[in-house]
């Protein structure tokens, strides 16, 4: 039987930083945590698309002091849930086929060692949710809507905002909240860890756990944070600093947040203490020129992720290519026998972009350079002699391709 470990930093910390709000309260969590009690704790993820992000890293980084402190973690893949798809605020999403959700998580286990353990002492449990909620049948169904009303769904706040607007609404989509909710009962879970997207989801399991099991289940609501953009970070546009990102394509990610992200990317992202952000707070009151501030957020992001090493070459390598304006040393080269390319297709087959949407979204945006001009045209034909092309995504990455 693994040792619980009671450590009240580690236990004030998750019951205080990133949260938005812990349900029913944190008093009555820390007083769980406090008992010596190993409890089970889980965090689900849909597999909507391929991309793990730093938004994710916020709540895995807490189930990380979860499994420090003994206590037994599951991070679940909801490849059954993907089915359903979590309802958007503005349209309902796509069915997904089983070959589509298998190759969207294919990598996710990679990702998410990271930041959690999958063996030791005290490893975390890899579960998906097919296993349990594909053994439904009718009676079963049945007997889980009954224990939820119209109005109570309809109370969600991105229902109520489509049908405000006169979208379609699909009785599919109201099924959603209660399946994520009944992952809290087919594991027995005593805690949920979610952004504050998935509160409404998360309250509707915990509804679930007093009815079928006769228990509370405790919940912890993340702030969240936004990708670069402004958007909220998402797995199905890919527009985060991703997980399976290299060290170098995160730090430049994460120095192209605003200013005004800084504060929260330390917060949620990184390990800095929250004396230390309050100084940094007040220094930017003053003033102080927040570059400095801005690069020891990407530091820490990319340290917690890839190592500090892969972070102080992350950081030497946006000051060579992006502040110094220098074409670095190390480039990846591509030897192709083919010598005329669709510049989309060209892309996905050097690493520049992991789709044909990814790549004309980076064309259409400038984001892409040959031999340093700036190519918006995403019916380019690329013709690729001898000397070879230098293409450049971003202020980043570059590669060099030459006729094999």
């Amino acid at each position: 039987m693994t040792k619980i470990i009671i450590d009240e930093k580690k236990i004030d910390e998750f019951l205080t930083r990133g949260v938005e709000k812990i349900y029913p309260t944190a008093n009555a969590l820390r007083k769980k945590l406090m008992s010596g009690e190993r409890l089970r704790i889980y965090q689900g993820f849909d597999p909507s698309g391929p991309y793990l992000h730093v938004g994710h890293a916020i709540g895995i980084r807490a189930l990380r002091i979860f499994q420090e402190l003994g206590h037994e973690v599951i991070f679940l893949v909801g490849d059954y849930t993907a089915k359903v798809g979590d309802p958007d605020k503005s349209t309902a999403r796509v069915i997904l086929s089983d070959e589509v959700i298998k190759k969207n998580m294919a990598g996710w286990k990679k990702q998410v060692s990271q930041l959690i353990d999958f063996g030791g002492e005290n490893p975390v449990r890899f579960e998906q949710n097919y296993k349990w909620l594909s053994e439904l049948k009718l009676n079963d169904l049945i007997k889980l809507m009954s224990h939820a009303t119209v109005p109570q769904m309809l109370a969600r706040d991105l229902f109520k905002k489509r049908i405000k607007e006169g979208k379609d609404l699909f009785l599919h989509e109201l099924l959603y909240p209660l399946l994520q909710g009944y992952d809290s009962v087919a594991m027995n879970v005593d805690v949920e860890i979610g952004g504050t997207d998935q509160t409404f989801n998360m309250l509707v399991g915990r509804d679930l756990c007093r009815s079928y099991l006769n228990k509370e289940k405790f919940i912890r609501a993340n702030k969240m944070m936004d990708a670069p953009d402004g958007i909220t970070m998402s797995k199905t546009k890919g527009n985060g600093i991703n997980l399976g990102d290299g060290a170098e394509d995160m730090y430049g990610k994460a120095m192209s947040y605003p200013d005004s992200a800084i504060l929260n990317g330390l917060e949620l992202l990184t390990d800095i203490s929250m004396d230390v952000i309050k100084n940094i707070e007040k220094s930017l009151k003053n003033g102080e020129n927040p570059m400095q501030y801005k690069k020891i957020m990407a530091f820490e992001i990319v340290k917690t992720i890839k190592g500090a090493k892969d972070a102080q070459k992350a950081q030497k390598n946006f000051e060579d290519t992006v502040q110094k304006k220098e074409i670095p040393d190390e480039i990846i080269n591509y030897e192709l026998q083919i010598t005329n390319w669709k510049l989309i297709d060209l892309l996905i087959e050097i690493k520049s972009a992991i789709s044909k949407s990814e790549a004309r979204r980076l064309v259409e945006q400038g984001g892409i350079k040959i031999d340093g001009v700036v190519i918006k045209d995403i019916n380019k034909i690329v013709e690729i002699n001898k000397e070879g092309i230098l293409i450049q995504r971003g202020k980043r990455q570059f590669a060099r391709v030459t006729k094999k």
